[in-house]
């Protein structure tokens, strides 16, 4: 067995991409005005109602918070981008807050971790 290992899963990330008809300019309204925004992301999933980064007409970034125990927050990234067509390039890239996870120490003396018996 080895020692306690640490979990690096700070690239575990979820990256969806959809294509709009409508133009940018639209889609960027519907991300930022709160009015908007509440219709498809309420206020209750989000840990503060304020983008926490902002790139006028490009991308804006919230930081989501589950709403049971034990609370998990994320970040999760708005992006846009013209397309070919006129319409817009949506992509939502959603990541863990505080993505390393440590395993639990050994109770014993050599660090090795081993399952009860059923």
């Amino acid at each position: 067995m080895s020692d306690a290992v640490e979990a690096d899963r700070s690239d575990a990330k979820l990256v969806l991409e959809f294509e709009f008809d409508a133009p940018p300019a639209k889609v960027w309204r519907a991300m930022t005005i709160p009015e908007l925004r509440e219709r498809w992301l309420p206020d209750c999933d989000l840990a503060g109602t304020e983008p926490e980064a902002l790139v006028p007409g490009e991308e804006v970034r919230y930081r989501l918070r589950d709403s049971e125990p034990p609370y998990r927050e994320s970040h999760v990234i708005f992006r846009i981008e013209p397309n070919v067509s006129g319409g817009t390039r949506f992509r939502i890239i959603q990541q863990a807050c505080g993505t390393s996870v440590t395993l639990p120490q050994a109770a014993n003396s050599n660090c090795c971790l081993t399952r009860a018996a059923a």
